[in-house]
Order: C-alpha cells, then structure tokens, then sequence
C-alpha cells in the first residue's frame, strides 16, 4: 500500500498519529495503520457512492467529498482517543504492580521487569523501553530518547523519577518511600485525567452526527418545498437562497470542527519537533513576499511589534514574524478572493434564471402540472426574445415591447389584461437582470471577509496559548515532583537541580538550557534571566526559591512547603477541569444543533412565512380586481 502515490502520504499520517501508542512494535504497527486506512477508505467509499446514487448531482458529490473529508479526520481521532484511554488505565494497573514488586525487591529495574510480564500490550511495550533504557550504558541519553516518543506525560514522568531513583537511592520518610509518593501521585494524575475524558465523551457523544446531518437533508428539504408549494422555487433559485445554503453549509463546517476541537484530548501535546519547510517560509524566499510582509507588519521597537513578538513565543507556533504575516496576507487575499468569485458567479446565476426560468402562475400549494410547466417555459421563451428583440437594454419603454408583443402574438387570441401582464412581467425582468451587477456594499462586505480572513491567523494564536497555559502548568507540576525527590538527596546543588528540570522539560525547554550554560558565569544572573524569559507565575515561583538555594538557605529549606502547593494545584486544576467540562458540554450543545436549526428556519420555515405572505398579496390584489 505504500507504494502507491496518494495512498503512501495518507499511510504515513496514519502512522504518525499511532506511533505514539505502537512506538516499540514495528510489526504492530504497521498492521494497525493498514488495518485502519482500509477500514475507514471502505466505509468513506461505500457512503459516498450509496448517497450519489441516491442524489446523482455533481455539487452533491463535492459535498460528499468534502464531508468525507471532514469525517475521515473524525475517525481517526476516534481510535487514537481509544488507544490512548486504554494505554492510560493499564498504566493504572502498572503502577500498581510496580509499587507491589518494589515493595518486594526493592529493586527499580527488577520491579518494572516483573510489571511489563503482567501489563496490558500498549503498557508493556513502554514498560520495556524504559527498563532496556535504564540499563543502557548511558542511561541518561536513551532515557531522552524515550522522552522524544512518548506518548503523554504520565510515561516520562514515570521513567525519570524511576531513573532519579535509581542513581541517587530511595529514602523513606514519615509520610513512606519517596518512589512510592511519587507512583502515588503520578496514579492520582492519571485518575484524573482519565475521570475527565469519560465525563467529556459522555456530554459530547453523538454531536459531531447530529452537526454533520444537515448537509444530507439540504436537497430533499428543498425537492419536498419545490414539490408541495411551487413558489418556493423562487427563493431557491434566487441569490437570497443559494446564499442561505452557502451560510448553512459553513454553519455546519464550523460546528463540526468546533466539535472536534472540543472534543480533543492533547491539552499536553506540544512537543518541540523539526518541522518542513512551510509555504510561508517559500513564500518569504520572493522579494515580493518578504515586501509585503513589512509593509504590513508593525514597525520594530513599537508596541505592537512587541505585542505580537510576545505573542508568538507564548504560543510556541513554528512561525517568525516575517512568516506570520505572510499568512495573514495570504488569508486575506484567498478570502477576499473566494468571496468576489461567489458573488460575480451568484449574479450570473441569477441572470440565467431571469432569462431561462419558467413563468410561475399563482399556484401555491399543491404540485405544478405538466400544462403550467409547459405553459410557463412557453412564456419564458417568449420574454426572452423580446428583450434580445430590445437589446437587452434598460431604457426600453412600455410601448416598445408592448408594439413587439402585439407582433409576436398577433395571431393568439390574448385578452388585453394577459397581454399588459406579459409587458409588467418583462419590463420587471429587463430592470432584475440589469441590476445584476457588482454592488458598493457587495464589495465593502467582501472586503470584510477577507478581513476576517486576515485576522483568523491571530485569534488562532490566541486559542493556542492559551492552551499552552494548560501545559506549561502540567509542565510545572512535573517539576515540582522531581524537586520534591531530589531535595531529599545529600550533596544536591541547585545546577543539578536546573539539570534535572531539563531533562523533563519540553516548553521550557530553552530557557532552562540557557540558564544551565550561564550557570557558572554567575548563578544569580542566570536564574534571574530565567524568571524573566518565563512570564508563568508557578514556574516564577520555582525559580525564587532556587535563586534562595543559591547561597543563603538549603534546598530542603527553601523547598520544605511543596506538598502544600502541589496539593493545592492539583485541587485547582481539579476544579479547572469541572469548569472546563461544564463549559465544553454547553458550547457543544450549541454547536451540535446549531446546523439543524439553521437548516430547518433558514432554508424552510423563515422562507416558507415570507413567501406565504407574498403570495398573500397577490391573492389580495386580485380579490381587488375582482
């Protein structure tokens, strides 16, 4: 299957997503990527050619793509959530052995040998890693490697207090063995987590169908109006409704991908990687790109520069600055562009059906029959040679196409009351399909969409960050229980404390290894830089009582309140979770039949009262007549 062009590149996205899981069993792996590549290409396949059958247009199957576009995304975040729930409560498990073979032997790698031999598949592949890793000749080195391909947090955790202990020796105080406070606390995290993504799928399970159901009932929601009131084919076929169906679908797009957001589960899935060569960075290798982008951009020593300088390193996105306005640009210009296109492919539209539309009578209930139909394509027919008769033109008078009227119908037998409707109706035509053009406002609206478009990167920088709040807290939180083992430990300095925080850290990564460089050209300095390149109040907070450690009180000292706090956060975010649960439950309800309301008073009831009271007027201007 990999040798296959477009199929090779969907194989490796697949993998990619499961070989956090699978990282150890190459085998495994490749037997879970093709297993669920054919699973769900089978399943797209098959909807997709059962509703084209069922519908055969063109613009429905574009629509089933793109839906099985969307879906496909769906699927795949499906079984991996699977995985990674199963992987977390056999780490429960695991745990819980370890902490009874180390109880027993006393011995690390002899516990976590015992405790892969009885773990569920996906625990002890990792299980093994870690003890191969801690019996390696250079511990330390493959323990980073294994840091690289772990699948949560949880695991390295588990990995380097396992090492920590190991290289320095357990100690037990009042409260027991500090290994096993710290197993103890690493399970209360798993708990957790695992509480809170049970309580989300339960509150958002079934949405992303209930969203994504609308794009299927579009056209026999619009066959059943056409079909049981005849002057609905008015709206759908003017700009007014293709344009409803446009902001239906986008409705739909958007709360389905809201839904997924929602839904997902990697609040610690930052990890710092080499990333390709994006096309912002191509596009910034052109003269005209690199232009563009500062004369756009804020100048240098302002406070905007500074603003979105900051902005981008809190959020930890891959993008310079030169590279993010290029996107903003680029955002700007496709969304200005689309909606240009729309509206000039909306006009001509609705020309065509000026021109080509059959006549409508006053029917509006019931069905149209075949003599109406064939009656109003005859009136149609007839209008549309008259105003090429006229040229089309604007300035064409009553008595013009009345005088072509009378010499096309000479010979019927019309009553003169149908043959001053016939001129009103083409008079009104000739004004609707000159008035198809390119309005003022058309244009201010299709510049305020590409404005949108330009400022969709920056607000998706803001949901980034704060999404990286949540990690960097989670990251914190790590370091917390690595400094609340090693103050226990003799002769521990707060450079080997610096040391170990950096073999845990992934967000935090490069401050911590500056400050490991310039530790011996002054600790104070370093630390101090440190506090000031992390704005995050926790992390702060470590760093002050570090830069105590320094020269003026012991480690054990300084650090003798920890338990305090690390109960405390872990109630805050505790706390932070049930908020954040309530919150999604409700924007996913929202989101979830949002589309559905949308469908059904947008294209059907709101149209249906408005034609209704139309229709209304003409029954009244007639009974006027009468």
């Amino acid at each position: 299957m990999s040798k296959i062009p477009w199929l090779s590149g969907y194989l490796r996205r697949i993998r990619k997503r499961l070989s956090g899981v699978h990282a150890y069993d190459e085998f495994r792996l490749r037997h879970e990527t093709a297993k669920l590549t054919l699973t769900i290409l089978g399943l797209l396949t098959l909807s997709v050619l059962v509703l084209f059958l069922l519908n055969p247009s063109i613009s429905f199957l574009l629509l089933i793509l793109l839906s099985a576009i969307i879906i496909n995304s769906l699927l795949i975040d499906m079984y991996v959530n699977r995985l990674e729930r199963r992987l977390l409560v056999q780490m429960v498990d695991l745990f819980s052995e370890v902490r009874h073979r180390y109880q027993q032997h006393e011995m690390i790698d002899e516990a976590l040998y015992e405790a892969a031999e009885t773990a569920g598949y996906e625990a002890s592949l990792h299980t093994r890693k870690i003890y191969e890793a801690l019996n390696a000749k250079d511990p330390s080195q493959e323990l980073e490697k294994f840091y690289e391909t772990a699948p949560n947090r949880f695991l390295k955790a588990f990995a380097g207090i396992s090492y920590m202990i190991m290289e320095f020796g357990d100690k037990v105080k009042e409260q027991g063995s500090i290994y096993l406070q710290g197993l103890s606390g690493l399970t209360k995290e798993i708990h957790l987590e695992i509480l809170r993504r049970d309580k989300l799928d339960y509150l958002l399970k079934g949405l992303n169908v209930i969203s994504l159901a609308p794009v299927f009932f579009t056209k026999p929601i619009e066959r059943w109006a056409r079909s049981s009131f005849p002057a609905m084919d008015e709206f759908y076929t003017s700009k007014l409704g293709y344009v409803t169906k446009i902001v239906i679908y986008v409705v739909i797009i958007l709360s389905f991908v809201l839904l997924q957001r929602l839904q997902q589960d990697n609040e610690t899935a930052f990890r710092s990687e080499n990333r390709k060569k994006s096309w912002e960075q191509y596009l910034s290798s052109f003269r005209w790109g690199r232009q563009a982008a500062s004369f756009m951009a804020p100048r240098p020593a302002t406070p905007a520069y500074a603003k979105i300088i900051r902005l981008l390193k809190e959020s930890s996105t891959h993008l310079r600055y030169e590279w993010f306005y290029i996107r903003r640009i680029v955002f700007f210009v496709l969304a200005f562009a689309i909606t240009m296109t729309t509206i000039m492919i909306l006009h001509q539209t609705a020309r065509n059906h000026i021109l080509h539309d059959p006549v409508n009578g006053t029917t509006f209930f019931g069905q149209v029959s075949s003599d109406q139909r064939e009656a109003g394509t005859s009136l149609s027919k007839q209008d549309l040679e008259i105003m090429k008769d006229v040229g089309m033109s604007p300035a064409a008078s009553y008595e013009e196409i009345a005088t072509r009227l009378n010499d096309k119908q000479e010979h019927l037998p019309e009553s003169k009351d149908l043959r001053v409707a016939s001129t009103n109706r083409i008079l009104s035509k000739l004004k609707a399909y000159n008035e198809e053009y390119m309005k003022w406002w058309e244009l201010l609206a299709a510049i305020l969409i590409g404005w949108v478009g330009y400022q969709f990167p920056l607000w998706l920088l803001y949901f980034q960050r704060k999404i990286r709040y949540m990690d960097m807290r989670h990251e914190v939180y790590q370091f917390q229980t690595v400094i609340s083992m090693l103050r226990e430990m003799e002769r521990i300095s707060v450079e080997e404390i610096l040391e170990w925080m950096n073999r845990f850290a992934i967000i935090f990564k490069t401050p911590i290894q500056k400050c490991v460089l310039h530790f011996d050209h002054g600790a104070e300095a370093a630390l101090v830089q440190l506090k000031e390149d992390v704005t995050l109040t926790e992390f702060q907070r470590i760093v002050d009582k570090l830069l105590l450690c320094v020269d003026k009180i012991p480690i054990v000292q300084a650090f003798d309140d920890l338990e305090n706090e690390m109960s405390f956060y872990f109630e805050q975010r505790k706390q932070e979770y049930e908020k954040m649960i309530d919150t999604k439950a409700g924007l996913g309800k929202m989101l979830g039949f949002a589309p559905m309301y949308a469908l059904i008073f947008m294209y059907l009831v709101i149209p249906l009262i408005v034609m209704s009271f139309m229709q209304m007027n003409v029954y009244y201007e007639q009974i006027q007549k009468i």
